[in-house]
């Protein structure tokens, strides 16, 4: 790939003005570490475009030059594929404008810089509910969540971003600017090319408007922590409650006694919401777009629970402050998960109805290679999303563990693949799994890297991103 001349250096100064890059090194150092502190990077310039137009005439320069780009939202990539590593760096942060709200249509313009939070608020001014929510959602932008295809704990009733999009403007390798965003719930001329951009991790283009769609917000939202003895009884809870409540199901979450207890441990003002101590527990949360009748639905779920034998302890939040107790629990897991030391992490799905089969059978396969492992097993189960990891027996020994992780990954993906599964359920490839995917869907990266010729010819859009 090309360096970067001085030329070139000042040709892209000169298009973004002087609020439109920084060489300073205190300013690019958080920019060129990833979020898990796994990845260090580094950058000859940040690039801190405006507007499309900017980042087209960045792009442009680059491209006529075959200069390698890395493009950044929130820099919350679990994967790495965010991190430069000597590319030119262009971050989306100053584009922070929302272009256009039409509550009449269910739907609101954005730029790709708008910090998720930010943008659930401004739906809710407006009334609305903007759903995609996740732990990152303070500082990840939207540009960066779409390009990855986030999930989040709301999948199970209003999908994957993708499903949340309606329109994109990005701007391809070549410096094009392509303008898709539409309002437009069907549109059957040909190719959805906005598909291509989403997931695809910057490596077509750089994403930088969206239009997202908006839903009504609820009128009553309940939620209840519950005890259970196996992942099998809360997934034939998560039946009951689909059925009882009318499919309201917003969230369901999944964490053993060990993450519970790790939580109370490690993360001040967290408590134990249960008198007794359970194996798993769920967070159920029903929505309701009416408030007559919302608590009665979920009492009459955990009460069946109860009867079947599913639940064997539960609370029902009574206030907001208990309900964000209680996700503060869930919530919590991966800070407390940090502070005891590091974990072997695996971000897979599974078809529901096989979610407890496949806990059990990877769990005893990983442990009887593996004796000293620490089964750290939790997440969406409602949508088939579990965070399948694997932490070492004591912080002392964190190092001496990590030196097994490609083993024990091995094992975890061997079995995901029997099932039917996916390595990456919302957390995306990046670099950390460019060599897996590689290995075991050939077909698809064949078919993924005639696209991206296609596009990229140069190959300058995030090089070393999801393909290599």
């Amino acid at each position: 790939m090309t360096q970067l001349t001085e030329e070139i250096r000042q040709a892209l100064k000169d298009a973004l003005g002087p609020k439109g890059w920084s060489e300073d090194s205190s300013e690019l150092a958080p920019h060129v570490e990833d979020w898990r502190g796994r990845y260090q990077g580094s950058t000859p310039i940040l690039l801190k475009p405006g507007s499309t137009q900017e980042v087209a005439a960045a792009v442009t320069i680059c491209a006529e030059a075959g200069i390698a780009i890395t493009p950044q939202g929130g820099n919350t990539s679990l994967c790495g594929a965010a991190t430069p590593q000597g590319e030119v760096l262009i971050s989306l942060k100053r584009m922070t404008r929302v272009r256009e709200m039409d509550i009449g249509n269910d739907s609101m313009t954005v730029e790709a810089g708008c910090v998720l939070e930010n943008l659930q608020n401004i739906a809710a001014d407006a009334d609305r509910l903007f759903p995609l929510a996740l732990g990152s959602q303070g500082s990840a932008m939207i540009g960066g969540l779409i390009s990855t295809n986030a999930g989040g704990v709301q999948v199970l009733r209003y999908g994957m971003t993708r499903e949340l999009v309606l329109g994109l403007e990005a701007v391809l390798p070549d410096g094009t600017i392509w303008s898709g965003l539409t309002g437009l719930r069907k549109d059957n001329t040909g190719y959805d090319l906005k598909q291509l951009l989403i997931g695809a991790e910057g490596t077509l283009g750089i994403i930088t408007a969206a239009t997202l769609k908006l839903f009504p917000r609820p009128a009553r939202t309940e939620l209840a922590f519950v005890g259970m003895d196996s992942v099998g009884d809360a997934v034939t809870f998560l039946g009951l409650a689909k059925r009882l409540s009318g499919n309201a199901v917003t969230a369901f979450e999944i964490l053993p006694r060990i993450a519970l207890e790790r939580v109370l441990e490690h993360v001040p003002g967290t408590r134990d919401p249960l008198e007794s101590e359970q194996a798993w527990y769920v967070l159920c949360e029903l929505s309701f777009g009416r408030a007559d009748g919302a608590r009665e639905t979920l009492e009459e779920a955990l009460g069946e629970g109860f009867e079947q034998g599913l639940i064997k302890d539960g609370a029902i939040a009574e206030n907001e402050t208990q309900a964000r107790d209680f996700w503060r629990l869930r919530e919590s897991i991966a800070e407390a998960e940090r502070a005891y030391g590091r974990s072997v992490k695996h971000d897979v799905s599974i078809p529901v109805s096989r979610m407890a089969e496949f806990i059990e059978r990877g769990s005893a396969r990983v442990t009887q290679a593996y004796p000293d492992a620490v089964v750290f097993c939790f997440g969406h189960v409602g949508d088939g999303n579990v965070h399948f990891n694997f932490a070492s027996p004591s912080p002392g020994q964190a190092e001496e563990f990590m030196a097994h992780a490609a083993g024990i990954s091995g094992i975890v993906y061997d079995t995901v693949a029997e099932f039917d599964g996916s390595i990456s359920a919302e957390h995306g490839i990046g670099i950390l799994k460019r060599e897996e995917l590689a290995s075991r869907k050939p077909v698809d990266v064949k078919v993924m890297r005639a696209i991206k010729s296609a596009l990229d010819p140069k190959g300058i859009m995030n090089p070393r991103v999801l393909l290599g």
